[in-house]
């Protein structure tokens, strides 16, 4: 019927076989949507963990589940997903660029390393590969990197998490029984990616579709208002301005909402979609 919304053909213009680097609260999530089928055209062929044994009933004889890095990404795959933090980018995302795979990126506050950052970008560029970062725990990326081409004169990222999810515990307990936020942090992008790196890889997203992690200012607070992981974007510039605020759900693990496994669901879901809608 005329108007009614019409969901994207579930049959894309390919395949896609995939790796994930990490199965926590959003690697297990994104390799549970691929097995249910959730992420579009994609079948999951490897899996890399430090301890086999946590790949529970995700193993199997049509899956390699391995702590050998060099028989992971020898694996007929062609995206890989990191979802296992700063250090496992750093230590295997050259070699899946290197290796012939493309690379979708969860941890994007290690790119404040400018130095990993140009070598994974020279990595790419030598075997034709993409790095794929996607927006994680926000939306409004895909306005804000549009607005970028026109102009961006500023973008402000204020992030507020239950005390208990940003702090250690006596310090959350004497900021929830006070019942006043306290500011942990104020800066730019890069400043605030390695002193609290599992809190603001969103920051770091942000920062690369819009006007660059020096430019991009960040708020960090403990807020003992808020239950959920709460996120408020303002950006202004030619285009004129734009707000806007998520409220995640975290997940078990209370440094991660649940959209971030979504995104990274989404983004998989596209790469063999028919129709893609805001990318």
């Amino acid at each position: 019927m005329a108007g009614d919304h019409v969901a994207a053909p579930a049959v894309g213009p390919a395949s896609l076989t995939v790796g994930i680097i990490g199965l926590g609260a959003i690697g297990g999530a994104v390799a549970d949507a691929i097995a249910g089928g959730r992420a579009g055209q994609a079948t999951l062929a490897a899996i890399l963990l430090r301890d086999t044994a946590k790949a529970g009933n995700r193993a199997g004889p049509e899956r390699l589940v391995t702590s050998d890095a060099a028989a992971f990404l020898s694996a007929p795959t062609d995206l890989i997903v990191e979802a296992a933090g700063h250090e496992a980018l750093r230590a295997y995302g050259e070699a899946v660029l290197g290796a012939g795979k493309d690379l979708m990126l969860v941890s994007v506050g290690a790119l404040a390393d400018d130095a990993l950052w140009e070598r994974l970008l020279a990595a790419a560029r030598e075997r034709r590969r993409r790095i794929h970062i996607v927006s994680g725990a926000i939306g409004g990326l895909d306005a804000i990197g549009a607005a970028a081409i026109g102009g961006l004169d500023e973008v402000e990222h204020t992030i507020r998490k239950p005390p208990h999810s940003v702090l250690l515990a006596a310090e959350a307990d004497a900021v929830q029984r006070a019942g006043t936020p306290r500011e942990l942090f104020a800066g730019s992008a890069r400043e605030a990616a390695p002193r609290y790196p599992e809190n603001v890889n969103v920051a770091l997203a942000l920062s690369l579709a819009g006007i660059g992690m020096d430019r991009t200012r960040v708020r960090l607070v403990a807020d003992p208002a808020v239950t959920r992981n709460t996120h408020d974007i303002v950006a202004r510039g030619h285009f004129g301005e734009l707000r806007v605020t998520v409220q995640n759900i975290p997940t078990e693990n209370p440094k991660t909402g649940r959209l971030t496994a979504l995104s990274v669901i989404k983004a998989i879901r596209d790469l063999t979609a028919a129709v893609t809608v805001g990318s």
